[in-house]
């Protein structure tokens, strides 16, 4: 029953009354008001997006829509109407077991739309109802097929794996899948810290390789130094000498040199140290002479 078969029913009944009281015959109502009835029972209209179902006398008859259409009344049915949109349908697989016996709880989103009304009506009864409990029990399967690591690391590829196998089941129907995407991977509180500390150690292990891996760089530039000074003297005091400038330089620092280190470089009388410090130290000359003028 839709508006436009009630306000056709309408007119024509009404064209039937003031038939009757013009005439004063009766047979006008009647025959106009049973017309409209016939006419109202006979006049379907689909929606832009819906299929209707026409059986005649049990017997599929045709897939009519969108738009209006005419069945014969009492012979034929509309049994069931077809949304043909994209549907979005959530499932969830609660507390199921991964390949690694850890118990998950996921949450999964199926867009999906029919293709064939007509199988969609006759080749199962409640499709939507079919359609939810095959991409959950498809859900669980493959969660028992799955490691933890890979369903949290490659989550693509789970929901490229569940819309195959989901589309394999829907298709009998007339129904085709088009993506499914896992929403969120729930696991035990418990076993979230020990991911968590285990993550950290791994950080932290390839922070220690990291450093190693430098330590070793570091010693090979040094071997490879030392090659160049073992038989140049000189060029290993002025190394030694720039070492002892670098740490002069800065304010208030103290820098602690052995007596041989020091005779090696040939800083071991005054003149030389005085020298070194005028060079890093600015001002030590006038300080220095200050000093002596006040003694």
């Amino acid at each position: 029953m839709n508006i436009f078969a009630i306000v056709l029913f309408v007119i024509i009944a009404g064209i039937g009354a003031v038939a009757t009281q013009i005439t004063g015959d009766k047979t006008y109502v009647i025959a106009l008001t049973a017309a409209a009835g016939i006419i109202m029972l006979a006049t379907k209209m689909a929606n832009q997006w819906e299929k209707g179902v026409v059986l005649r006398l049990g017997r599929f008859k045709k897939i009519a829509g969108p738009g209006m259409f005419f069945v014969i009344p009492v012979i034929d049915s509309v049994t069931a109407w077809i949304d043909q949109r994209v549907m979005v349908t959530s499932f969830t697989a609660e507390q199921t077991l991964t390949k690694d016996t850890v118990p998950v709880d996921v949450d999964a989103v199926l867009f999906w739309s029919v293709l064939d009304a007509k199988k969609a009506a006759l080749e199962v009864k409640d499709y939507k109802s079919a359609v939810s409990w095959a991409a959950q029990t498809t859900l669980r399967d493959i969660i028992g097929r799955t490691l933890l690591s890979e369903m949290l690391a490659d989550r693509e590829t789970i929901d490229q794996e569940l819309r195959k196998v989901i589309d394999s089941k829907t298709e009998p129907w007339g129904i085709s899948v088009q993506s499914v995407e896992i929403r969120d991977v729930l696991i035990p509180p418990n076993l979230q810290d020990a991911m968590s500390r285990e993550a950290q150690a791994e950080r932290e292990r390839k922070a220690r390789i990291i450093l190693g891996t430098a330590e070793t760089e570091i010693a090979e530039k040094f071997s490879a130094a030392s090659k160049a000074y073992i038989n140049n003297p000189m060029a290993l005091q002025l190394r030694a000498m720039n070492i002892l400038y670098e740490g002069l330089k800065e304010k208030g620092a103290l820098v602690v040199v052995p007596s041989t280190a020091v005779e090696t470089m040939g800083l071991g009388t005054i003149s030389g140290l005085s020298a070194l410090a005028r060079e890093s130290i600015p001002g030590f000359e006038s300080g220095q002479e200050g000093t002596g003028g006040g003694q």
